[in-house]
């Protein structure tokens, strides 16, 4: 039975065999870089950088979900890619717009 279900695998046209399994592979190395940059202070962070990982797994998930054949490991890729950048992006933002407001108010 184990044998059968890494066979199927093997021969997934999203498979091993195939740059489809891949490339989504070696792209969770950026959402695990973007997870190492949480303990990185927020004003360290790039707007940028941050919405272009945001975008990338926002369009990138939709995209892998209507393709032939359907790519498990891309959307999942992308979901952890537009999760881990909107996270940094919250972080951006409030460390930009919020924090002077907040100690402006424990000064009074």
């Amino acid at each position: 039975m184990a044998t059968s279900k890494l066979q199927a695998l093997w021969n997934h046209p999203a498979g091993p065999k195939t740059i489809h399994f891949w490339a989504p592979t070696f792209k969770w190395g950026i959402s695990i870089a973007n997870i190492a940059d949480f303990s990185k202070p927020p004003e360290k962070l790039s707007y940028p950088q941050q919405i272009a990982v945001t975008a990338t797994g926002v369009i990138w998930s939709r995209y892998s979900t209507v393709i032939t054949p359907k790519n498990w490991n891309l959307f999942s890729v992308n979901i952890a890619m537009a999760g881990t950048g909107i996270y940094q992006l919250t972080r951006k933002i409030r460390h930009d717009y919020f924090s002077e407001e907040e100690t402006a108010v424990a000064k009074e």
